[in-house]
């Protein structure tokens, strides 16, 4: 018992001791926490607690969304909130500040599926702003965060106005008002395309409002392109200007902001702890560029069916397990792997790394990831962590950076020569049925048809319209009408029916087995994906 007790006390020693090396000199290391990961299968369920307090100077949950009421609107109440039963995730959330005092606690609000028309409406006219800024406020406490990252995506883009860009500000000015005297932190995720910030963003009037402003430095390229290209490249390829993508590169996105008149020191690099996949025409032909018409499968966890997104977690194992070619090309400054037809660009430990580094050297306030619950939290590959373990190294420790080949002085956004080095390795789909066959009210309604899935729907009285959010139970859970949450299957008698007729459709990869997992395709699953074009 002694001994158990002495080590309990080392164990809280050392967390002390890292808490209270956080300094005004320490780099902000910003870890985004997509809270649907906890309807993930198996070794990709990510919970709360799943969060090591330690890693991050910031943490920020995702999301909540704009009711159109204007109003803070909760996504998911029996897994966010405590009220009627629930999980009480957000409380859980702030409640690590307990463990590391040092830590900040963000709520994030938008978010790519929440498109952007209603926050264009509720920054039009005064009386609206006020109605947001006046639930913020309420909202805030209730949860005990310790502020509001802006996620939306994007002003004046996407069923936005040319207005809201001015609009923004006003709304920004008047949050700063109210945050400053309670003390609220207050940021946003912005867009890394050169096109998208002229238009959305007066950049001075940003510097001047947010505590800092995190880039979104990712999803340059995807499965939208018709070819494969790293999503992430920090410097432009060679062949980028050919195909007018020589500004799809993240030190491309920090000169734009840098330039438009954010100091470094209010500008957060966002990385991604994701890959993007595609499946080429032909295996044949594998570099960047070449034509790829179709996404990567899905993997096991994640399951991204439209954009062939694989978590860091799954990339490393089915490296692990498959035959992979991984080539590294100096102007990505990342790897990006093929087996056959299939091709997939991803951060490791080293681009991370080094592009950490670059922030640092640049005089950045820090780095940012998109999303901790994709890195190899269980260890499954080696250490835990070992993305955002490296971002935290890499701006706060004791790392060197490499030499530069130069001596002379250069252009922090123009990369070396490039080389390249290989090795190798052993339309989200929409409901089929009407609205009005989905939406028999507001709030959870379940799929006519598939007992797993249920939609959040929202009436839009501007446009007389449902406004739909689709989402999937976890594995071997189904969607509960009378606990307006999900349950296990056995005690779903729709269900027990479902599962009995056996009505499953589509296709997932397994990675380890390469075999296929059956789940349907006619339905989004969680509507829940950041991207920052």
């Amino acid at each position: 018992m002694k001994i158990q007790v002495v080590l309990l006390l080392a164990i809280v020693a050392v967390h002390y001791t890292a808490a209270r090396s956080v300094t005004a000199d320490t780099k902000k290391v910003v870890c985004y926490y997509g809270s649907w990961a906890v309807y993930r299968p198996g070794l990709g369920k990510f919970d709360v607690e799943n969060i090591d307090p330690f890693l991050c100077t910031h943490i920020v949950y995702g999301f909540v969304g704009l009711g159109y009421d204007n109003k803070v609107n909760v996504l998911d109440s029996y897994n966010d909130l405590e009220d009627n039963y629930g999980k009480g995730a957000m409380k859980r959330f702030t409640g690590l500040k307990s463990k590391n005092p040092n830590l900040k606690a963000l709520l994030a609000i938008g978010g790519w599926n929440e498109g952007s028309s209603k926050y264009s409406d509720m920054v039009s006219s005064a009386a609206s702003r006020r109605t947001f800024i006046d639930s913020v406020l309420q909202f805030l406490p209730s949860q005990n965060f310790d502020g509001l990252d802006l996620d939306w995506e994007y002003p004046g883009h996407r069923g936005g106005k040319p207005e809201d860009k001015n609009n923004f500000d006003l709304l920004m000015a008047e949050l700063r008002e109210e945050f400053n005297k309670r003390g609220y932190l207050l940021t946003a995720a912005v867009s890394a395309g050169e096109a998208t910030i002229v238009n959305a963003y007066n950049i001075p009037n940003m510097a001047r409002y947010l505590d800092f402003i995190s880039i979104m430095a990712y999803d340059f390229h995807g499965a939208f392109d018709g070819y494969a290209h790293h999503h992430s490249p920090l410097y432009e390829y060679p062949e980028d200007r050919a195909h007018n993508s020589e500004t799809f590169n993240m030190a491309h996105a920090v000169k734009v902001w840098h330039d438009g008149g954010a100091p470094y020191d209010k500008l957060v690099l966002g990385l991604g702890s994701y890959g993007r996949g595609f499946t080429l025409d032909n295996a044949n032909n594998n570099k960047p560029f070449d034509p790829a018409s179709r996404p990567l499968p899905p993997a096991q966890y994640t399951r991204d069916i439209e954009g062939g997104v694989w978590g860091y977690n799954e990339i490393c194992e089915d490296l692990s397990r498959n035959q992979w070619e991984v080539v590294h090309v100096d102007a990505f400054r990342a790897p990006y792997a093929v087996r056959g037809q299939y091709w997939i660009g991803y951060d490791d430990v080293d681009s991370i790394t080094e592009k950490s580094i670059f922030a640092r050297d640049l005089g950045l306030a820090g780095v940012m990831v998109w999303s901790i619950e994709t890195d190899d939290f269980q260890g499954t590959c080696g250490e835990t962590f070992p993305l955002v373990k490296a971002m935290w190294k890499a701006v706060n420790g004791d790392i060197i950076a490499p030499p530069t080949p130069t001596t002379t002085t250069r252009d922090p956004e123009l990369p070396p020569e490039t080389t390249t080095t290989t090795t190798t390795t052993t339309s989200r789909p929409i409901p089929t049925g009407e609205p009005g066959n989905i939406c028999k009210k507001e709030g959870f309604n379940a799929d006519p048809d598939d007992c797993h899935i249920f939609y959040r729907c929202e009436w839009d009285p501007i446009n007389d319209s449902w406004h739909i959010t689709p989402f999937m139970c976890g594995p071997g859970t189904g969607f509960s009408e009378e606990k307006q949450a999900c349950d296990f299957e056995q005690n779903i008698p729709r269900c027990r029916q479902w599962i009995a007729e056996d009505k499953r459709g589509s296709r997932v990869m397994n990675a380890e087995t390469e075999e296929t997992l059956t789940i349907r395709t006619d339905v989004g699953l969680c509507g829940k994906f950041k991207s920052s074009w």
